[in-house]
C-alpha cells in the first residue's frame, strides 16, 4: 500500500463497496422486500416522479445529507439513484466516507428508469 492511498485510501477499497446496476437488477433488489431507497435528487425532481417507496435526501444540502444518512443504517445495503448517475456516484462515494458498506447505485439514474 502506497503512503498516499494509507493517507486518503484506495479508490479500489470504495469501488469495492459501490456497485452500479442496470435497471433489472435493480429493480430487482429493490422489489419484494423493505430497503433502504434513496433519491438524491432536489426535492423539485423528486416531486416530478421517483420511484416507489424512495427517500428523497438531496445531495445539494450537504448538512441535511449527512444528518439523514447517519440516521439510516449502516450495516445494511442502501440504494441510490439520482437523474442521470454522475450525483449518485458522487453520493455513494461519500456514502463510503461515512461507512457505509454497501451501496447500490442504478446505472443511468431515474432517467433510465421511467
Amino acid at each position: 500500500m502506497s503512503f498516499l492511498s494509507t493517507l486518503f485510501g484506495s479508490k479500489s477499497e470504495a469501488s469495492d463497496k459501490i456497485k452500479v446496476l442496470d435497471k433489472n437488477e435493480y429493480a430487482k433488489a429493490i422489489s419484494g422486500r423493505p430497503v433502504q431507497l434513496v433519491d438524491v435528487r432536489t426535492a423539485n425532481e423528486y416531486h416530478g416522479g421517483h420511484i416507489k417507496n424512495a427517500k428523497n435526501i438531496d445531495f445539494f444540502n450537504p448538512t441535511k445529507f449527512k444528518q439523514a444518512f447517519e440516521a439510516l443504517d449502516k450495516t445494511k445495503p442502501v440504494y441510490i439513484y439520482c437523474r442521470s448517475g454522475a450525483r449518485s456516484q458522487k453520493a455513494a462515494r461519500k456514502l463510503v466516507d461515512m461507512g457505509f458498506e454497501q451501496i447500490f447505485d442504478l446505472r443511468g439514474g431515474y432517467a433510465r428508469w421511467s
